[in-house]
């Protein structure tokens, strides 16, 4: 059994039929204890300071702790710096796994890679139908506590973010995952609908920011939508696993993400969006795309390194709110 980072969600199912424990290096990093000081570290030993956050703090989470074996590193479908990340590791002795998302959403090119993955993991292909059936049911409840939140209006944003992005590992241990999942449910079930909040969408990958979600509920606003995280939980329920990874909106460009949030969007009845961008991300070229292209009041904020959000930004956000009211 090893421990398998990764560097954004890839098929789990892979990892689980092999017989390992899947490790979201970003969750590792962000829930760290000094998650400064990883950034920080990377700078150390030589990472630019204008590269993203984000990546300098997987470089550190890996070489400087003992959290993985190997890493499965997305070659195309997430950032484009991960080529010199994996380099960088390599350099340092870490084994790294590719794993690629085809551009054109090719299934015979997904399933090829999907293969290769299973054969780099010693995993049988049945054996990875078997972890689906079991995924699918723990997403399936995850899937419950989104209803939760933009129907019955009984969850935070913050709890339906984590509890997605949870999905692209299950928190490295699916049973304790699911228990944990059915403990909240049981709790929120007899919980009353809450009332007068404006009702936000989030878009872009997960906030680097540790107080976003609390600081919109302190000033009338919650999130009722987390598009990418909500991403990283399978929401389509797909049989197929090669079909689900297709679907699957994050990897394969703006435009099928635009057409999920813009129908989310209107299902949720959403009163504004937060268009979240990474410092020295190429996403935040995609923003002008999102501006162009949603029919709902956006609001583009910016973060680089992990910790609150600063002053600027803040009043931002409350200029947003009060001109949604």
């Amino acid at each position: 059994m090893a421990r398998i980072g990764m560097t954004t969600t890839v098929p789990v199912e892979i990892i689980l039929a092999g017989g390992h424990v899947p490790v979201d290096l970003n969750n590792v990093f962000i829930t760290g204890a000094e998650p400064v000081r990883r950034v920080e570290a990377a700078e150390d030993d030589g990472y630019p300071r204008n590269i993203c956050g984000w990546i300098k703090g997987l470089y550190s989470t890996v070489v400087g702790t003992d959290c993985v074996d190997a890493v499965i590193a997305v070659t195309q479908g997430d950032c484009s710096n991960t080529h010199a990340l994996m380099e960088t590791w390599q350099l340092a002795g870490v084994q790294v796994i590719p794993f690629a998302y085809p551009f054109d959403r090719d299934a015979d090119l997904l399933r090829l890679q999907m293969e290769k993955l299973a054969g780099a993991l010693a995993a049988d292909w049945a054996a990875v139908l078997r972890q689906k059936r079991d995924a699918d049911r723990i997403r399936r409840k995850v899937a419950e506590i989104d209803r939760l939140t933009w129907k019955e209006n009984k969850v935070g944003g913050l709890d339906n973010h984590l509890f997605q992005v949870s999905c692209s590992d299950f928190n490295s241990d699916p049973a304790r995952f699911e228990a944990d999942v059915d403990d909240f449910l049981r709790k929120t079930a007899g919980l009353p609908a809450r009332s007068s909040e404006l009702r936000l969408g989030y878009i872009g990958v997960p906030p680097i920011f540790t107080d976003l979600y609390s600081y919109l509920e302190s000033q009338g606003a919650r999130v009722v939508f987390n598009e990418v995280q909500r991403q990283f939980a399978m929401p389509y329920d797909d049989p197929d696993i090669v079909e689900q990874y297709r679907r699957y909106t994050y990897p394969y460009g703006i435009f099928g993400r635009l057409a999920d949030i813009q129908a989310e969007v209107d299902r949720r009845q959403l009163d504004g969006v937060i268009h979240y961008v990474q410092s020295f991300c190429y996403r935040q070229i995609e923003d002008m795309i999102v501006r162009r292209q949603l029919k709902v009041p956006i609001l583009t904020i910016e973060g680089d390194k992990p910790g609150c959000m600063d002053a600027r930004t803040r009043l931002r956000v409350d200029g947003f709110i009060e001109m949604l009211k």
